[in-house]
């Protein structure tokens, strides 16, 4: 890493190290899902995993890759530890938001273990910039146990359909309520809003349709005030994945690739409204 100030050897003493040549493949992801101030940071020797939750209704896990990494080296079986997103964000976007052409901020993240602050050693144009953050004790997350025998439906859709999807519906709208169906009309979202009800199909031969496996019909409402976050990684992904268990509650998955053409992932879990009876579906 071009280093003028070197920071300790590789892994020297450190539960977590790793490095990255562009910090913004990392601070784009953690915009995604910063709709809280703190996170919860999870690393193993596969990657590193993000989680924010909100009122035990919503988690957004950002994960990111071991391969994403120049160097990514964990000492531990596991190491994890709560953060302030917002600094984080705030620290890896210390030069700025958007690099000259040609320039990038590069990342060199040290974690010691319990107790420690995150280290941050940032470098841009020759000039180094070093942050520590104070780690907390991390929170016990919930456990939404999406494995793949418990999906009932599951879709994949190319992002833009989605994309359009939201710019067309009411979003004065409190719930958006998703249809799932092995026949018509496959796959259906709908809004409520001060203009009346609007829905927006999808036949399972779209050619935004990547894949389709429904089983059984199911019809959910989500509030819309939990799924709004996740337009931010709607934005940045190519294509996503959309699946609900027997319970209606809902994962969907976005597949972001970034400038280097590597791909990450971004997953929003979220509990139907427990509201809504069967009665007024």
């Amino acid at each position: 890493m071009p280093f003028s100030a070197q920071p300790p050897a590789s892994g020297e003493g450190y539960a977590l190290s790793a490095s990255l040549d562009n910090a913004r493949h990392l601070s784009s992801l953690l915009r995604a899902v910063h709709f809280q101030d703190h996170a919860t940071c999870l690393a193993t020797a596969s990657g590193l995993r993000v989680t924010v939750e909100d009122a035990k209704c919503i988690q957004a896990n950002a994960f990111i890759q071991a391969e994403i990494f120049q160097e990514f080296s964990v000492q531990e079986e596991s190491v994890m530890f709560r953060i302030s997103l917002s600094v984080l964000l705030d620290c890896l976007t210390i030069f700025g938001t958007s690099s000259l052409p040609g320039t990038s901020t590069a990342l060199r993240m040290c974690y010691r273990g319990y107790g420690y602050p995150l280290m941050l050693f940032l470098e841009e144009g020759g000039v180094v910039t070093v942050c520590k953050i104070n780690t907390q004790e991390p929170e016990e997350l919930l456990d939404f146990d999406f494995c793949a025998t418990k999906v009932v439906n599951k879709i994949i859709l190319q992002s833009e359909g989605l994309r359009e999807a939201f710019a067309e519906l009411d979003m004065t709208s409190e719930v958006l309520q998703i249809t799932m169906s092995p026949d018509k009309p496959y796959f259906r979202l709908s809004t409520f809003g001060n203009a009346g009800s609007a829905h927006l199909d999808y036949p399972r031969d779209s050619d935004l349709m990547e894949a389709f496996h429904c089983n059984q019909t199911q019809t959910n409402r989500y509030k819309i005030s939990l799924l709004k976050p996740s337009t931010k990684a709607l934005a940045l992904s190519c294509k996503v994945s959309i699946r609900t268990d027997a319970q209606g509650f809902l994962s969907l998955q976005y597949m972001i690739r970034n400038e280097d053409g590597q791909i990450c992932f971004v997953e929003y879990y979220c509990c139907p409204d427990e509201n809504i009876t069967e009665a007024e579906l």
